[in-house]
């Protein structure tokens, strides 16, 4: 692919048009997603409505990125306006399959961990590594993430489980974490990254560049904000997209005590985005 985008955008660095196609084509594929690109921008936006009825956006990307990918039939739409809004076609879910192989994520072919009504037609199963290094796979859905399906349920008095504001906040940190391109090295040194950034502000080994290094930095913070516990579920269940049952099952938690604890954790993660950042502070881009 890095060949086609050097030919097609010359004056881009290729490594940042990959990267920024693969974190959007990831955003795309889940259930509602769009990707709106308005004429007078140098940026554009992948926005998904959540289940309470609130939209939020999930990722901001470069013009040039989305001009990429639709130059590759990887999105498809119309033009209304002055915005353009495209979703992700066959061939930008099989580009986004092969990305997600060539950086060391395999398709599986799996059965989701609990059977949920109606939830077929929201599957489309992929695998990581297990935070921490433990050799183990992990399944999870590109088209909603757990955060999305938690959000469906009802508690007893038939209030969605998780507000639309609780799941912006996890959708939050996991712009971030996939910003600071971290999935990789954190898997190999687990509880060094829960411990939070290094007092003196130096930069780990590793980071990509000043943007990447913010992204971290937020993430670090939000982290050791919520401290051990409920940083590891949020960052297991948000950024790892690993379902709240697995999590149960490695955290040594009882059934059916993970989604508390993960709902606990994301108002508190909520509360730390507004006491930094405002109540209505934008998307990370």
């Amino acid at each position: 692919m890095t060949a086609t985008i050097q030919a097609q955008f010359g004056g881009a660095d290729p490594k940042d048009l990959s990267a920024g196609a693969l974190r959007a084509l990831r955003r795309l594929a889940e259930t509602g997603a769009i990707l709106a690109v308005a004429k007078e921008l140098d940026k554009a936006v992948v926005v998904r409505e959540l289940p309470g009825g609130r939209s939020t956006q999930t990722t901001v990307i470069d013009r040039e990125v989305a001009e990429l990918m639709a130059l590759n039939e990887w999105i498809s739409g119309s033009v209304a306006g002055r915005v353009a809004r495209y979703s992700i076609t066959s061939v930008g879910r099989a580009a986004l399959k092969r990305m997600l192989s060539e950086t060391g994520t395999e398709s599986v072919d799996g059965m989701a961990e609990a059977a949920q009504p109606f939830a077929a037609q929201h599957r489309d199963w992929e695998s990581r590594a297990e935070p921490g290094g433990g050799g183990r796979r992990i399944k999870y859905n590109l088209a909603e993430s757990p955060l999305t399906a938690l959000a469906r349920r009802r508690d007893k008095s038939g209030e969605p489980f998780l507000s639309d504001e609780l799941v912006a906040a996890g959708e939050r940190l996991r712009e971030d974490f996939e910003l600071a391109q971290m999935g990789p090295r954190i898997t190999q040194n687990w509880d060094s990254f829960l411990t939070g950034p290094r007092p003196n502000g130096s930069r780990m080994q590793g980071s990509r560049s000043d943007s990447a290094q913010e992204a971290r930095d937020r993430v670090h913070s939000a982290l050791a904000d919520l401290g051990p516990g409920l940083g590891d579920v949020v960052l297991r269940c948000c950024c790892f997209l690993e379902g709240i049952e697995t999590t149960e099952k490695t955290m040594g938690w009882s059934a059916r005590s993970g989604k508390v604890v993960l709902r606990i954790a994301l108002q508190r993660l909520r509360r730390h985005y507004e006491e930094r950042n405002g109540k209505f502070a934008p998307m990370i881009g």
